[in-house]
């Protein structure tokens, strides 16, 4: 079993200080243990390391291993690894994230054939792509985001593209460009509720991410949206049923609700672990709210278990959409 505290950095071998300056002098905070629903096998399939060599030979970042998720074992067992795009280095210093933060990466050119060789490789039917937050480009990599997906809609057409954005701040004209390139699925998480956005969120806006989504619709009426938050930080169930509200005022299809789980000592801390009978109160909430999917599970991260999610959202969609016309 993985031990609570065993956290690995993977990503560009950086580790404490040098991945997270911004939190060097942060007090260490408990980790309380997990409870026994919380606690998954080390990664050791061939499945596995299969997945591992092919991102790792074409030098290719996963949120997977930057963001240390606790289900690469299953997930990466079973080929599927979410991508993360415009470097390895955020430009955001987010309080619960484990994405090392500083000065980005200069933009990889090639980076969109590299990653379009690897969906191919794995032969996926559906595929993650995720990005650190680039404050410093002038559109937020909104274009190298259309790049990416053109790439691989043209060495795997059938492939089904997922996108998990930055909430493109300031950046006028980026959601156009990314909306454009028709990503089957655009996902961008609200992360908390926004009581809570000063210390866990500084860097973004609650109302300016949930409105990204909103204009989502706007422009593409047709296209599946999504978003997530965590449980675990100090909200209280009201909030997150309020958050749920706020979602599908703005038309979101789907939402995802996972536990937080603490990186290190340094990074936000836990305030308590949401039970499963919690989780499947969320999900009776999720399902009456309206929502065409929610996945609501201690373990739930937004690319979990995706291209089964979006079988079934789609489905739903053609359900919908008959029953309606049946009337």
């Amino acid at each position: 079993m993985m031990s609570d505290d065993n956290v690995i950095f993977r990503g560009k071998g950086l580790t404490g200080a040098a991945r997270h300056p911004e939190k060097a002098k942060n007090p260490d905070k408990p980790q309380p243990k997990r409870p026994d629903w919380l606690r998954v096998k080390a990664p050791q399939s061939a499945g596995y390391e299969n997945t591992r060599n092919i991102i790792h030979e074409r030098n290719l970042v996963t949120v997977c291993e930057e963001a240390a998720c606790p289900n690469i074992g299953e997930c990466w067992a079973k080929k599927h690894a979410t991508m993360m795009i415009l470097g390895s280095v955020c430009t955001r210093a987010c309080a619960f994230c484990n994405v090392a933060t500083g000065r980005p990466d200069k933009l990889d050119l090639n980076e969109p054939e590299r990653v379009a060789d690897a969906v191919a490789s794995l032969s996926l039917a559906h595929v993650v792509i995720t990005s650190v937050d680039r404050d410093d480009l002038a559109d937020g990599g909104a274009q190298h985001f259309a790049n990416v997906i053109t790439a691989i809609r043209t060495s795997s057409p059938v492939t089904t593209i997922e996108i998990l954005t930055p909430d493109f701040l300031k950046k006028d004209g980026a959601l156009e460009i990314v909306v454009a390139a028709r990503p089957d699925v655009f996902n961008h998480n609200l992360e908390t509720i926004p009581r809570l956005y000063p210390s866990v969120r500084p860097g973004a806006r609650y109302f300016h991410s949930l409105n990204l989504l909103h204009q989502v619709k706007a422009l593409d009426p047709n296209m599946f949206t999504k978003s997530g938050i965590m449980v675990g930080l100090g909200e209280q169930m009201e909030e997150v049923l309020q958050v749920m509200d706020d979602m599908r005022s703005a038309d979101i299809d789907f939402m995802t609700i996972g536990q937080y789980l603490q990186p290190t000592p340094k990074h936000y801390p836990i305030d308590r672990f949401w039970t499963p009978d919690e989780f499947e109160k969320l999900t009776r909430h999720g399902k009456a709210k309206g929502f065409h999917l929610i996945s609501a599970t201690p373990l739930t991260r937004s690319s979990y278990h995706a291209d089964e999610d979006f079988a079934r959202l789609r489905a739903e969609r053609q359900n919908r959409l008959a029953a309606s016309t049946n009337k």
